[in-house]
């Protein structure tokens, strides 16, 4: 038993290493040479500062689809099922997420 433990073990560092060396091989465009902490550092702030610049954009797109559903709201007699049934369904996932933040918050308890 033990030496076929030992066997899989090796098998799939062996294919882990293999994994690794081919995903590096495929993405090294995106690779900072050399990796330093400062070059880190600045690539946190770029991407800190880029997402922080994508605010008003992601804003104005918020308030578009708040619009859109003001919209459907008013003309409820327009409405399809299929656009009811879109709607509840995205209710219940909100209400799941809600949920499952409660459960996550309190420590993986369904009480207290």
């Amino acid at each position: 038993m033990q030496s076929k433990a030992a066997e899989a073990a090796s098998s799939a560092a062996k294919q882990g290493r293999e994994y690794h060396r081919t995903l590096m091989e495929r993405n090294k465009q995106y690779v900072v040479d050399p990796p330093t902490v400062e070059k880190c550092q600045e690539l946190s702030k770029q991407l800190f500062y880029t997402r922080l610049a994508s605010i008003p954009g992601r804003y104005e797109a918020f308030w578009k689809e708040v619009d859109a559903v003001k919209l459907l709201l008013k003309n409820r007699k327009d409405l399809k099922a299929e656009h009811a049934g879109v709607a509840a369904l995205f209710g219940i996932e909100l209400y799941a997420w809600l949920r499952a933040g409660e459960f996550i918050g309190r420590g993986f308890t369904l009480t207290g």
